[in-house]
This record gives structure tokens, C-alpha cells and sequence, in this order.
């Protein structure tokens, strides 16, 4: 996979070198560039932004240095790739959407700054590539380079070949697929007692289908604590007599015991 990255502030992608990230760089599962936007600047300021038409506090991102850094990364007569432009109004991410960007052979990514940029670099790019804007939260960054981090960190662990175990990613919370939108439950290694606190005793019984409820059971009881909202995502009919018991105990008896009449 090609992932380009535009930014006023390229040095900030140093820890893609660094870790999985680092190490699928290297093997060649991914291909990173990164770009400073400033290269397509003509005036001797660098500048990259200007004042917002209609007043306001802030600055915003002139069209001409995006115009041209996407003509340049992303030709016209060549291959389109996805662009992802990270901005508080966009869509939510999430793991399906990193899987499916997973499976993106290319993606290019927008790090806006201020006040975002100038609304038709985004409308003129969409007439030549697959547009993506995308949120992390209802929450605001001083600029898209932090979230782009996080997106191909997400992204990238799912690139056949970049974990050792590639069972890992069925496992994680939110994986498509793997326990519905459950949260992870916790985790535990070696050694057995650890400050007077013991690994529970059914995680080394050596039975796997206690185990896996267990772990089930953990995994809806975090969920109901940390995330109630993702129950209401739970289908009923994949629910069995002791999940419905387990999430009535939770507090939750309207995804619980009600759901078995």
C-alpha cells in the first residue's frame, strides 16, 4: 500500500519509522511520503494561508499551494487514490472504516491547519478521486497531522503481513465481525500473583470454552460500564440466555433478560 501524507509540518510523522509502522516501512508492505505543503508555494513567506472571506477569527488554507501539491502527488491522468482529509465535521472513524481503507491500494492524506482549508480544494478533488472527510471525535485538534497518525496507525496494522499474529486484529474491540461492537475485556501475562493480585484462576484452567466465556462475559460487562451506548447495536438473536443474564446484572436488563421473551 502507497500512503502520501501533506503537511506544513512533515518533521511531525517522524514516529512512522518507528515500531509496526516502522517496520512494514522497511520490509516494503508500506510505501510513506511524506510532502511539505510549502514546496508549492511561490512567494518568499512560504504562506499558506490567508484571511476568511465573510470575517471571522482565524485564518484558512489558500486553494493554490493544495491545488497544486494534489496535481502533483495525485496527477490527473494517472491512478486516483483516496483522499482522507481529517476535519471535526466529517464522518466518525472507525474500525470498519479502517479495514476499508485497508484494503485501499493507495491513500492520500490532507492535514489541514487554522482554520481548515479553502472549501474547493475538497470539491475539485472529488471530481477526479474517492473524497473521505473524516473525524476522530467530537473534539478539536490544532491540525490534521495528529489524527492522520492515529488513522494510519489503525490502518496499517491491518495490512496482511504487518502483525506477527494475524489473529490479532479478530480479537480487538470494534473489529468487524468479532463479538459485535463489544469492547475488548482485560488482559493478563505472566506472572501468575503480582502484588498480592492473582490472574484469574479460569484464565489458567486450560479450559477454552470456559475461557471464551469468560472473556465474553468480560467484554459485556466493559462495554456496559465504559460504552452503553454500543449495546443498543447488539443483535438479539446472537444473544443467548447467559449474555442476556450478564447484561441484566450489568444494569442493563432492556438488552438483557427482556430480549428472551
Amino acid at each position: 500500500m502507497r500512503l502520501d501524507i501533506i503537511s506544513i509540518f512533515p518533521e511531525y510523522f517522524a514516529p512512522l519509522d518507528v515500531s509496526l509502522i516502522g517496520k512494514a516501512r522497511r520490509t516494503g508492505l508500506l510505501d510513506v511520503h511524506v510532502h511539505d505543503l510549502r514546496s508549492w508555494t511561490h512567494d518568499r513567506h512560504r504562506t499558506v494561508d490567508d484571511t476568511p472571506y465573510g470575517g471571522g477569527p482565524g485564518m484558512v488554507m489558500k486553494p493554490e499551494p493544495w491545488g497544486e501539491a494534489l496535481d502533483a502527488v495525485a496527477p490527473p491522468d494517472g491512478p486516483a487514490p483516496r483522499l482522507v482529509v481529517p476535519t471535526p465535521s466529517g464522518r466518525p472513524f472507525t474500525q470498519a472504516m479502517a479495514a476499508e481503507m485497508a484494503a485501499e491500494e493507495h491513500l492520500l492524506f490532507a492535514c489541514g491547519r487554522y482554520e481548515g482549508i479553502d472549501s474547493r480544494v475538497v470539491a475539485e478533488a472529488a471530481t477526479r478521486m474517492p473524497v473521505s472527510e473524516v473525524s476522530l471525535g467530537d473534539f478539536v485538534l490544532a491540525g490534521g497531522e495528529v489524527a492522520v497518525l492515529v488513522m494510519v496507525e489503525a490502518i496499517g496494522r491491518l495490512i496482511p503481513g504487518v502483525l506477527g499474529n494475524a489473529e490479532s486484529v479478530t480479537d480487538d474491540s470494534f473489529a468487524p465481525g468479532a463479538m459485535e461492537s463489544l469492547l475488548e475485556g482485560p488482559v493478563y501475562t505472566k506472572p501468575p500473583v503480582w502484588r498480592d493480585r492473582a490472574v484469574p484462576e479460569i484464565l489458567l484452567s486450560g479450559n477454552h470454552g470456559a475461557i471464551a466465556r469468560w472473556r465474553r462475559d468480560q467484554a459485556l460487562r466493559r462495554t456496559a460500564q465504559h460504552r452503553p451506548e454500543l449495546l443498543g447495536r447488539l443483535d438479539p438473536e446472537k444473544l443467548d440466555k447467559h449474555d442476556r443474564k450478564v447484561l441484566a446484572d450489568a444494569g442493563f436488563p432492556e438488552h438483557g433478560e427482556d430480549m428472551a421473551n
